[in-house]
């Protein structure tokens, strides 16, 4: 949630402050609509909000719904209020709701974009090659990045998709080309474990040991095609930034939405189930969802800039 949110102030350029938020019970078990006294809710342990009241306000999940609705409210309407994700809360209390075709809603202040908004820029991977490079020049192309996750609510690897994901893993070093691995905080040790004992001592594997700054950006960067595994909307979005082609390892226990999410990413083309072959081809074009809402958001700032000027000039005849 929070790459989504920094995602789409990056891509305004305006200057920012990031404030994590965390309702109290009962708030929390409310729709954001519904909460009394939502900023009283507030947990203590984190920065209280109050005036003076920021020009655009970006918020993405269900539990920050009701702050943004308050400070709707508290501005006056000066506040342009952008939630990212169905909020899950009447649309008609933001002004922009970024969501995805999935989530079934619509409405004149409801864009639709195909991805979760990330922070994955041109610049970004550029800088990414450059600093990242030496890390790997013991790694031949063709590249295949791994990007892993884990374990969620919902559930995790199981024995299937551990040997789904090595059996292909071991096809491309067949290959001639090299592997570079990045784990996540969500990925189960037995699954790290598995995959040192399968490549041990093999040049042509780079399996980040989770010390030092991962090196996520730049296996973006670096790799001419990418795996990732299934249970991150977030890390799929980022390895479809790229425009490299992404090919998916499904992990058992993916809730509804987040299927839907997938499906619909592979029948347009630009996702394939990892181990489906096709390792040449080249991915559709698919639109920056941070772009989208960006520009989105800047014509809402400029129809707000020409009603306030219509009420000045108003306010102004009035006097004179």
């Amino acid at each position: 949630m929070r790459a989504q949110a920094l995602g789409l102030a990056e891509a305004l350029g305006f200057p920012f402050e990031e404030r994590r938020i965390r309702m109290r019970r009962p708030w929390s078990w409310l729709p954001g609509h519904l909460c009394p006294f939502p900023l009283a809710g507030l947990d203590s342990a984190h920065a209280p909000l109050t005036p003076p009241w920021p020009d655009i306000l970006i918020t993405c999940g269900r539990r920050s719904t009701a702050a943004s609705i308050a400070i709707r409210k508290r501005s006056k309407g000066r506040t342009l209020t952008i939630h990212l994700q169905n909020p899950q809360t009447p649309l008609a209390a933001f002004d922009l709701v970024v969501a995805h075709p999935h989530d079934g809603i619509d409405g004149k202040n409801v864009l639709l974009v195909e991805t979760t908004i990330h922070r994955v820029t041109p610049e970004k991977l550029s800088q990414a090659r450059s600093d990242l490079a030496p890390t790997f020049d013991a790694c031949p192309s063709p590249r295949l990045g791994v990007l892993l996750g884990g374990r969620t609510k919902k559930g995790g690897f199981g024995d299937a998709d551990i040997a789904v994901l090595l059996a292909g893993l071991s096809a491309h070093l067949e290959t001639g080309g090299s592997l570079l691995i990045t784990p996540s905080r969500r990925t189960e040790e037995h699954v790290v474990a598995a995959l040192k004992q399968r490549f041990a001592g093999n040049p042509r594997v780079f399996l980040w040991d989770g010390n030092g700054e991962n090196p996520y950006f730049g296996i973006l960067a670096l790799s001419d095609r990418l795996v990732v595994t299934a249970d991150s909307t977030s890390m799929v979005s980022e390895a479809l930034g790229t425009g490299k082609p992404v090919d998916l390892v499904p992990l058992e226990g993916l809730g509804r939405r987040h299927k839907l999410f997938l499906e619909r990413l592979e029948r347009l083309g630009h996702v394939m189930r990892f181990g489906a072959g096709h390792s040449a081809r080249r991915p559709p074009p698919l639109p920056d969802a941070a772009m989208l809402a960006a520009g989105r958001v800047r014509e809402l700032l400029a129809v707000r800039d020409h009603e306030n000027a219509i009420r000045a000039s108003t306010a102004s005849n009035a006097v004179n």
